[in-house]
Order: C-alpha cells, then structure tokens, then sequence
C-alpha cells in the first residue's frame, strides 16, 4: 500500500466499540483495514485522518454539486442560521425554493419538503396509494429507492445463470428484518423493456398504485433509460390509471436544471428530488401534479420535526440559483466528458474494453464493449475487475466507491489540477491491477 492509514486504522479499532462496524452507515464500512474517516473536504478534494489527499468522486453519493465548503453556499447556509434554528412552523423561504424548484422542473406543481431522499419517496408512495386507492407498485430491477422495506428488493443475480433462456432471477429483501408481507405488493420489471412492462400492467393495474423509476440509475452504474422507454411508460402508466413517481433523487438538478425529465421530454405525476439540490446540506423535496399533492393534510400524512430547516433551506435556495442561473451544470458535464476522453486514451493504450453510462456528470465505467441496457446486463459485465481497480485508485488518491454499481460523480470545483492528478493516477493503478491479473492466470 502506498498510503499510510495508520490513524484511520486506529480510531476504527476505538469507533467500532461504540458503533457498529466502526461507522453510521453500512456504506462506509470497507473493511476492517480500508476504512477512512474525513478529517475534511474542500473544493473537489478530501482528506482523511492520516492527511491523504484524494479527488472525490463520491460526492457523498452526489451532492457536493458545486464542490465542498462552496463559499456562497456556506455563506447563505450562515444566514439561515441567523433566523434561529427549527421552530416545527414554516419560515418564509420555503415558498422562495419551492417556486424555484417548480421553474426548474415543471412536473412539481406544488412542494413538500423532507430531510432526505428516502423519506421523500416514501411520502410520494404514500401519496399515491392514496390518490389511486391501490396499494401495490412497480420498481425497476437495479433501481434504488432509498432504505425503507418497500423498496428494499431486488433480483438475486447471483443465484441467477444468465445463460439459462427463460429462466428468471429470484426477487429477495436485500436486507434482514424486511417483512416477506410486504413482497405480494411489489412488481419488479428489467428497465428498457416496455413490452415487460405492458404486460404487467395490463395483468396487474387494478392493484397498482405507481410505478417508481430512476431514468438514470444512480446507485446502479448510471445504467440509463432509453427516452423512449420512459416516455412509453408514461404513456402506459396514464392508459392504466397508475401514476408515475421519477425519483430523481440523484440526477435532479445534476444532468439537467430540469433533470432527467428534462433529457428524456417526460413530465412525472409525482417526483422525488435531494442530493444535488442544496450542495450537501440535508434536505429533500416531493413535487407533482397539484391535484395529486393538495391531498397532503387532507387526509395524507406528512411532517417532520427538521423538515424543511431554515439552513438547509438557505444553502438549497443558494445553490438552485447557482445551477438555473449559471454554467456551473455546462462546466460538470464538460469535465466528466473530458475525464471519460482520458480514461478511454488509457485503457484503449493498453488494449482495455471499456464503456461508459449515464450521463458526464454521474456516469458508470463498464468493462464490456457496450452499456448495460438493464441490470441483468451489469451481470454480464466485468465488474470484478473493476471492484480490484477501484482498490488500486484508492492508493493513487483517486476516490471512487469500491463497487461499480456506483457512478463516478463530477463537481463543478474539480479543476485541471484534479484531471491531471486523476489521469495520472488512474495509469498507474490500471497498470497494477493488469499486472496483478496476468500474475493470477499465470
């Protein structure tokens, strides 16, 4: 190993007495010898306890949009500060974001705000089984909906043989303690399939409340929809009477000011926004149609003692002016193009099949010679290369979440100096982990 994670390793050993796995999410456990800790970020950096310096990737999953300790975000999130803290009744900002939301995504014609991504999808299937009257709904395979029993299913690719025609993966709880009485409402369909998904839905829609899609996968690589499959869905969705929640949790405000929505010419009955919205302070929204949201507080439920914080109210208002009313998104997506442009010259040197997906700004690398079009297809691809590559950059400062279902994050503070290091960093890592290949099929 070239980096010293002595003092990392050290307060591990002391956190995991008092936290399980050493930790406050599962995520940020990476073993009991590769565990980091921040000690802080600035710009498109971080550093740990032991004062490595890496360029982030990991954005904390995507919300430093704008870079960490952003100075006019920081600013604004002071004065939010001044207006005294969390009262359980509404401050006048909330209306300022909420019209800014409404101009940049047409589809939330009305607002509710929530602390994070999970907790707004959660009110938006809430809100549509009350709005339907039926309680069952569709997920994407591969999709990710946040850490609540209704979402938490997938299909068991690993106790599934690709090569078997007919044969289909086995859906389970990716976690322990999620109720199997919750497994009769759940519909699961490959993404990019609209035949699939007719069928579906033309069986099942008398039961079906909403179908859920991320139209770019942002715990899943990036694996992005066609526009024409989300548009098909749309078109089925309102033929069948069930509604349409686009969880943009990730890609909202990031891949357009519009989102994915916006890409892909699509309008959402009920939407689900987060990440990028206030550059890491923490606050989420539900938006959609204003028949649908008026139901909240007439007879829907929905609250929160912190829900819509006056300081993360004020670094969301600042940083959604940044995004609408600056390059700042034109300056990512110009990054993440030409990042991609120098891995590819790097891999393509050493004879590496290799593919992107997403979009330049969240995108997934894929060692196969075309993007995934569904889940099952992420399957097929070299994935454990990529999982042993992620390691080897982790040593050269270039940080990446050691799991390719993950994208690659851009910021807009990453500058030439973070291409550079990255670029140079990745050659060496890549030419580690080919020797460590060859070496095992020798």
């Amino acid at each position: 190993m070239t980096r010293d994670l002595s003092r990392s390793h050290a307060h591990f050993r002391r956190a995991s007495a008092r936290l399980p796995l050493g930790v406050a999410s599962n995520f940020r456990y990476w073993g009991d010898d590769r565990t980091i800790y921040v000690k802080r970020g600035h710009g498109g950096r971080i550093w740990d306890l032991d004062d490595n310096c890496y360029v982030d990737y990991r954005l904390g999953y995507g919300p430093a949009i704008l870079g960490y300790a952003d100075p006019r975000v920081d600013e604004a999130a002071r004065q939010g500060m001044a207006v005294g803290g969390v009262f359980a009744l509404s401050t006048e900002r909330e209306l300022a974001v909420a019209e800014r939301i409404a101009r940049m995504m047409p589809a939330a014609e009305l607002v509710r705000f929530s602390n994070s991504g999970t907790e707004a999808v959660m009110a938006a299937l809430r809100l549509a089984r009350a709005a339907t009257g039926k309680e069952g709904y569709v997920l994407v395979e591969g999709s990710y909906h946040g850490l609540f029993d209704a979402a938490m299913w997938r299909v068991a690719l690993d106790r599934w043989d690709p090569d078997r025609p007919g044969e289909e993966p086995p859906v389970v709880p990716y976690s322990e303690g999620v109720p199997q009485a919750v497994r009769p409402l759940l519909h699961l369909t490959p993404m990019n399939d609209a035949d699939r998904l007719e069928d579906l839905l033309r069986r099942r829609s008398h039961e079906i409340a909403a179908m859920l899609i991320e139209p770019i996968m942002g715990n899943c690589c990036g694996i992005t929809a066609d526009a024409a499959y989300v548009r098909a869905a749309r078109e089925l969705c309102d033929r069948h009477g069930v509604l349409l929640i686009v969880d943009e949790v990730k890609s909202g405000f990031r891949v357009a000011r519009g989102g994915a929505q916006e890409l892909m010419d699509v309008r959402a009955d009920i939407v689900t926004l987060a990440k990028a919205m206030a550059n890491g302070y923490p606050i989420a929204a539900i938006g959609g149609r204003a028949d649908i949201m008026r139901r909240f507080g007439r007879g829907v439920a929905h609250g929160g003692t912190y829900t819509a914080h006056p300081v993360a109210l004020a670094a969301a208002e600042k940083t959604l002016e940044i995004l609408d009313e600056t390059p700042a998104l034109e300056t990512i997506a110009a990054y993440g193009r030409r990042l991609q442009a120098g891995i590819t010259r790097i891999l393509k040197a050493r004879g590496v099949v290799h593919c992107f997906a997403g979009h330049p700004s969240m995108a997934g690398l894929f060692f196969a010679p075309a993007p995934p079009r569904d889940f099952r297809d992420w399957r097929r691809s070299d994935f454990h290369f990529y999982d042993a590559l992620a390691r080897e950059l982790h040593e050269e400062g270039v940080l990446c979440e050691p799991d390719s279902r993950e994208p690659w994050f851009v910021c807009e503070a990453h500058d030439e100096g973070c291409l550079a290091d990255t670029l140079a960093g990745f050659e060496r890592a890549l030419d580690r982990t080919l020797g460590a290949v060859a070496a095992t099929a020798r």
